[in-house]
């Protein structure tokens, strides 16, 4: 029999914070989707979580989540329908009935999307997603180091645009295809990416992230009710390290081929308070260095943390002043193997630097 637990408001809410801290300044801000999620379950929807184990090898999953650059989500909001239909063409495009919608990742808004294509579909949520954190490009996957099928994929807009590609020889085809689509939408889409089944899922997908970021969530608004350290709190549910905290002095940022592009600069604050940093972004911060010397660097996650409140400073909101506390935490075994360096490694990014990792 299949246990599906019933997720309340307040893990939704807890939700929205702990994966924006696992966005790694990527994935879209939550607060968006959660705005939606409040008024869905005020009309009465209600959604549910299921564990990985419980699929059926020949059950179908829906992954999904919305592609682009984060700057243009703050312009065109998000609407819970359209992450819906993207689902609902895939349906019909493909003839499955799916058994359950996963995150594509589990960082920053695109956490929510599949609870509220869930929401209007009637479906459970699968308690995983296939990045562990976000990544900008669709080969950053652990279905794509894992050889899995990269197509179909069904990509819609709130105006009524409505695309699928058929089929694509390699992951990165599937993102420069999948990518002009996008630019052309205006750069922000949802998606609903090739989908899974439940052999699939339990094989390669990443588990438990939902309840992860649940829980890091709950962990800070718990700090900050108490008026304790949001960091701290962060630390104690997960093994991460501080890097850094300083004040943001420069950001410089574009959006260009559907994504977000730029570098920040921060000056150093208590004990690093002689030294400089700088952090490189591609939606998601990429690579830090400290006086000129690289630190930490992708698949660790790096977070941008609001040192007040823990939470999470995304790429599109990052601004001059903020005070904030920069952490790695540490991410899927299946990127630290040397074919999943080759999807997600510093080099995967064009930056000539030799992995090493901040937990090594």
């Amino acid at each position: 029999m299949t246990d599906l637990r019933e997720l309340s408001i307040d893990d939704i809410e807890s939700l929205s914070v702990g994966a924006w801290i696992l966005g790694t300044g990527g994935g879209g801000s939550s607060y968006l989707g959660l705005l939606n999620m409040r008024a869905l379950y005020a009309e009465g929807y209600r959604v549910s979580l299921m564990q990985p184990a419980d699929l059926a090898d020949d059950d179908w999953v829906a992954a999904v989540s919305n592609m682009g650059a984060p700057l243009v989500g703050q312009e065109r909001l998000t609407d819970s329908r359209t992450i819906a239909r993207a689902v609902d063409l895939m349906e019909r495009h493909t003839g499955y009935r799916f058994r359950g919608i996963m995150a594509l990742e589990i960082g920053g808004g695109n956490s929510i999307q599949p609870l509220m294509a869930a929401a209007h579909l009637g479906r459970p949520v699968i308690d995983a997603d296939m990045m562990g954190r976000a990544y900008p490009e669709a080969q950053m996957t652990s279905v794509a180091v894992g050889d899995l099928k990269p197509y179909p994929l069904s990509t819609v807009d709130c105006r009524g645009l409505e695309s699928v590609v058929e089929k694509v020889p390699t992951w990165k085809w599937m993102e420069r295809v999948s990518r002009k689509i996008c630019v052309e939408y205006g750069s922000i889409a949802s998606t609903c990416k090739a989908p899974r089944t439940g052999r699939e899922v339990k094989d390669w997908g990443i588990h438990g992230t939902t309840t992860k970021a649940i829980e890091i969530g709950h962990a800070v608004r718990e700090a900050q009710r108490r008026h304790e350290d949001p960091i701290a709190a962060i630390l104690s549910v997960e093994p991460g390290k501080v890097l850094y905290r300083g004040k943001v002095m420069d950001v410089e940022r574009r959006a260009t081929e559907g994504f977000l592009r730029g570098r920040t600069r921060f000056d150093g604050i208590d004990e690093w308070k002689s030294t400089s940093m700088e952090l490189a972004f591609q939606n998601e911060w990429i690579v830090a260095w400290q006086d000129g010397e690289p630190i930490a660097m992708s698949p660790d996650l790096i977070c941008v943390l609001d040192s007040v409140t823990g939470e999470a400073v995304g790429t599109e909101t990052i601004r001059y002043g903020q005070r904030v506390t920069v952490i790695a935490l540490p991410c899927p075994p299946v990127f630290m193997t040397p074919k999943g360096l080759q999807h997600v490694g510093p080099r995967a990014f064009n930056y000539d630097i030799e992995f090493k990792s901040v937990f090594a």
